[in-house]
């Protein structure tokens, strides 16, 4: 498809935003109003400008407040619209976007309307370019997609047509299936927004809270699949308001837009599939990777803090069993939880990484075919990574998430043990059971992100690892809020928990990494027995995040829990968590170097939630502390 994007939706100048676009791939832009108001430079200088980018000025936007109007006012914007043609002849954009009306004086006459809309595109004709007409959700008297459709249908001129905008009709629960039979040709232009379901006005919603495709929770999808059955082939573009994309660098967010494009298409192309014959060419990506879990945690640490790490991961339970064949890097291992140390001074993670302290740098996930899962990614626009190995070593391959962090594919086939074995002399200098705390797997790992990064993360995670996004909360820090979401996949095999701060001053925010945000701020190691697990810990001298017995007293008034149960709770300072689903049972370690800390989790029955009412908790302990 032909790929566009509205100026508005990112941040900077004018030529500052069309170098971004065309460097992310774009054909075209939707040219707003304002930014070329404020540009300095003539009409043509600007289709010159685009032109040597290789994009097209698909659309000039928005023209305000036409329709439906009292005759005075109505030649008024006659003439207004006269002088925007002038300028679009200039520039090269065929095509006029014409917002629902708003204005007190117009009045709710739609064979006015209509009349009207004809006289203007008659004007358009004359020059050969088109107006398209758009149903805004607050719009006076035109607000559904329907209603603008038959103005359009009225109107009945070749040079006037339908634009679609996904936000309005999904905003206002407009069922989008009527789409479908709208003729294609009729469509003039495709809108595409996302947003995250909020309670607000329909007006500073749309203003502010827009998003791209795959970072909210509309079904755009499926509205997307609605306008390609009624055999759409114009543009697919993106008209975003938002904040946050506003201060963002406008690269980055171009990035995130041409991504949020191809995996929309991908996704519509398997709704559709094989019942719909394609009109269009929608991106189809290698399938995406089916993950069966995490295979290990990679720490970059200097030389001194690498000597902290192995004192704290040993009193976790963990067994040195392994160097690096070629690399200062040392193996931990408990149950199937494989935690690797990189102190090597020439690494992509030292060099990165240990301006900050002791960070967590790459991630290993297991799949079934690691190279498919790097050419979905560098499809979706990742950047592929590839370290350096000796004779011998494996080459596992790799990509660059959001904020420099690695993802590592580890291939299936290797077994629990394969790739360790290739890179790492395996020497375990301690007996197999000697401090071991019953912690089996690696339950999920939670990252502290800039406000700009969570968009992003969330599409990432969605279009190239394939995870879901659940529910997302604002949780209580004593210094603000913070806002988690958790994504994971289908088998909840790979689960990952996205924090941002809304606050300068929480300890989210104190602790992120100045890289950009992506960093890891804590591990979840799940036990079978949460009890034991707290003994063998404290015994071995790992020492926890004390919980006020407040919290305790608190919990026997919300939940109705077993005395004994309660007693051994308030005794090792656990936490507890109830769905209908199941139980949650968990506690936390003190940080360390970097804010980075454990939590230990027990889950009973069919809990798929994080404890995360209880961060609060958490969270004002640390402060105190």
């Amino acid at each position: 498809m032909h790929r566009s994007i509205a100026t508005v939706s990112l941040s900077g100048t004018l030529r500052q935003k069309l170098e971004a676009i065309a460097a992310a791939g774009f054909d075209g832009i939707e040219l707003f109003e304002a930014d070329f108001i404020n540009f300095k430079g003539t009409a043509t200088e600007l289709r010159g400008i685009a032109a040597d980018l290789g994009l097209s000025i698909d659309l000039y936007q928005p023209f305000r407040d036409f329709e439906g109007m009292p005759e005075a006012q109505f030649l008024r914007s006659l003439e207004r619209a006269e002088r925007k043609f002038d300028l679009m002849q200039e520039m090269g954009a065929p095509m006029v976007l014409c917002c629902s009306n708003t204005s007190p004086l117009s009045v709710n006459d739609p064979s006015l309307a209509a009349a009207q809309l004809h006289e203007l595109a008659e004007r358009a004709a004359r020059r050969n370019l088109r107006v398209g007409f758009e149903a805004l959700a607050w719009g006076r008297h035109t607000s559904l997609y329907r209603q603008a459709w038959n103005l359009v249908k009225q109107a009945d001129h070749t040079h006037l047509g339908l634009v679609l905008d996904s936000f309005h009709t999904l905003s206002l629960k407009d069922d989008p299936a009527g789409i479908a039979d709208i003729p294609g040709e009729k469509i003039f232009f495709l809108q595409m927004a996302d947003a995250p379901l909020l309670a607000m006005d329909v007006l500073q919603w749309a203003r502010h809270h827009r998003s791209f495709p795959g970072q909210g929770d509309f079904d755009v999808t499926g509205f997307f699949a609605q306008v390609l059955r009624a055999g759409y082939t114009g543009p697919l573009s993106l008209e975003i308001f938002n904040d946050i994309f506003r201060e963002t660098p406008n690269r980055r967010t171009a990035v995130d837009a041409m991504r949020s494009l191809l995996y929309l298409e991908s996704e519509a192309r398997q709704r559709l599939a094989p019942v719909q014959p394609q009109r269009v060419q929608l991106f189809n990506p290698p399938p995406v990777a089916a993950l069966s879990g995490f295979s290990f945690i990679e720490f970059a640490a200097n030389e001194a803090s690498a000597l902290t790490l192995d004192t704290l991961v040993r009193q976790l339970g963990f067994r040195r069993i392994g160097r690096h064949r070629s690399k200062a890097v040392t193996l931990y291992r408990q149950g199937e939880i494989n935690l690797i140390v990189n102190a090597q001074p020439d690494s992509f993670a030292r060099s990165r990484f240990e301006a900050h302290g002791t960070s967590v740098c790459a991630l290993g996930v297991r799949c079934a075919d690691p190279l498919a899962a790097v050419e979905r990614a560098t499809a979706m626009r990742s950047r592929r990574h590839d370290s350096p190995v000796g004779p011998d070593e494996l080459r596992v391959p790799a990509v660059v998430a959001p904020g420099g962090n690695l993802i590592h594919f580890v291939p299936e086939a290797l077994g629990a043990s394969g790739l360790y074995e290739a890179d790492f002399i395996l020497q375990d200098d301690e007996a197999p059971q000697a401090n071991d705390a019953g912690l089996k797997q690696i339950d999920h790992v939670a990252l502290g992100l800039a406000l700009d990064q969570l968009d992003t993360w969330v599409l990432f995670t969605r279009a190239v690892l394939g995870l879901e996004p659940g529910e997302s909360l604002e949780l209580a820090d004593p210094f603000g809020l913070i806002r988690s979401r958790g994504v994971a996949n289908a088998e909840r095999s790979v689960r990952l928990v996205l924090n941002v701060s809304l606050s300068q001053r929480t300890r989210t925010a104190r602790t992120l990494s100045v890289t950009g945000g992506g960093a890891v701020h804590h591990i979840a190691l799940r036990c079978d027995d949460i009890f034991e697990a707290a003994a063998k810990l404290r015994a071995n001298g790992t020492r926890f995040v004390p919980i006020s017995d407040n919290y305790h007293d608190d919990l026997a008034t919300r939940i109705d829990l077993a005395p004994e149960l309660l007693a051994r709770m308030r005794a090792a300072g656990v936490l507890f968590d109830r769905s209908p689903a199941g139980d949650y049972l968990h506690i936390y370690t003190e940080s360390f170097e970097g804010g980075l800390f454990f939590e230990v989790a027990q889950r009973i029955g069919a809990y798929d939630a994080y404890g995360a009412l209880n961060a609060p908790a958490r969270m004002a302990s640390q402060a105190q502390d």
